[in-house]
């Protein structure tokens, strides 16, 4: 009998999507994710529904919390723009990580290279360099995609690999600390390269910074002929070329552009929250880019917002280690999100049709 219900659903594509199936397919994406989730750690003899309330109350439940949820939230808004102007355009840029560690070598080689400067310079140049670095970074898979169709998924995501490692190279060899007790850290920036913070709080202008990031991206894509190219580009590629679009050079520079902002994303972290170049300054902000991004549809405005529910995601897995869980419940969590968001895909394109025996639906 299961079988035969089985053989008898089918998959009918939409010809229009109506704009609650866009909202509603991704929260119950989210729901059904965290109910799988919710099995594993029912098999540790917790009860889920406790871990979830301890989640978010250390992540919102209090003023130190939401400025946490709100510091965590910088990178993944600056790297989730990056790869959503990328998504646009149908180029897998699976390298935010990368381009936000390169993005803090740029910034970290000045600072350390020019502490006497003012600090309003010193910030400015970092910004650019830091943006530079990043997006150079994510000019290297592009240049093998545009000119000879090298599928830019795995060459972004094993640039990866060595961008964290180049770091490490540096933090572990030429620019460790020589007074940091052994430490695989640079030594501490001086006070012009410290980006400033919001009152008491750890919230650093980056928070400014991101979403002058997120308007802009916006009136672009809405409002700007190039805008219009990325989206026909993403659309079809040969409709691009057909109406004249130089479709390399947008390939180009929207990779640029992507990993520019994953490159500012490292730079406030480094000058914003450990005001050095250490060893893994990132938990995988680049990762979670991707995520956020999908969720958010590539809408810059929603990426903000779904930026702030992935902070409090991280800080409440923090949190959770009190009950015996590794933070790194977090990573398998947002695992089972991804893979239930990106399925629910399928949901938003096709409508399930049930057929009798005979064929007739």
């Amino acid at each position: 009998m299961w079988y035969e219900m089985m053989t008898n659903i089918h998959f009918e594509k939409r010809n229009t999507i109506a704009k609650w199936v866009l909202v509603l397919v991704p929260i119950l994406s989210i729901v059904v994710g965290l109910c799988f989730a919710g099995l594993f750690i029912a098999a540790t003899g917790k009860n889920p529904l406790d871990i979830y309330m301890l989640m978010f109350d250390g992540a919102f439940g209090s003023a130190y919390g939401l400025s946490e949820t709100v510091v965590k939230a910088i990178p993944l808004m600056l790297t989730g723009l990056g790869v959503s102007l990328a998504f646009r355009m149908q180029l897998w840029n699976i390298g935010a990580e990368g381009q936000l560690y390169m993005g803090a070598v740029g910034a970290t080689w000045l600072a350390l290279h020019y502490p006497e400067w003012p600090g309003y310079i010193l910030l400015s140049c970092m910004l650019i360099l830091g943006f530079v670095f990043g997006g150079l970074w994510g000019l290297i898979p592009a240049i093998p995609r545009a000119f000879l169709k090298v599928n830019e998924t795995i060459t972004t995501l094993l640039l990866n690999y060595i961008a964290i490692l180049w770091v490490d190279y540096l933090v572990y060899g030429p620019w460790k600390d020589p007074n940091g007790f052994n430490f695989p850290i640079t030594a501490p920036f001086s006070e012009g390269a410290i980006l400033p913070v919001l009152g008491a709080s750890r919230i650093h202008i980056g928070l400014i910074i991101a979403l002058i990031a997120a308007l802009v991206l916006y009136v672009v894509l809405q409002y700007t002929k190039w805008g219009f190219e990325i989206r026909v580009s993403g659309e079809s590629a040969v409709a691009a070329r057909y109406a004249g679009m130089n479709y390399i050079k947008n390939i180009l520079l929207v990779m640029f552009i992507s990993g520019g902002l994953a490159g500012i994303a490292g730079m406030t972290e480094v000058s914003g929250i450990t005001q050095r170049l250490q060893h893994g300054i990132s938990p995988g902000y680049g990762y979670s880019a991707i995520i956020i991004a999908w969720l958010a549809r590539l809408n810059p405005w929603a990426i903000v917002v779904v930026s702030f529910v992935f902070g409090g995601l991280l800080v409440g897995g923090y949190s959770i280690q009190t009950s015996g869980f590794p933070a790194a419940t977090v990573a398998m969590l947002q695992g089972a999100i991804l893979f239930f968001v990106v399925g629910g895909e399928i949901f938003v394109e096709h409508r399930l049709r049930l057929s009798s025996k005979g064929g007739k639906r």
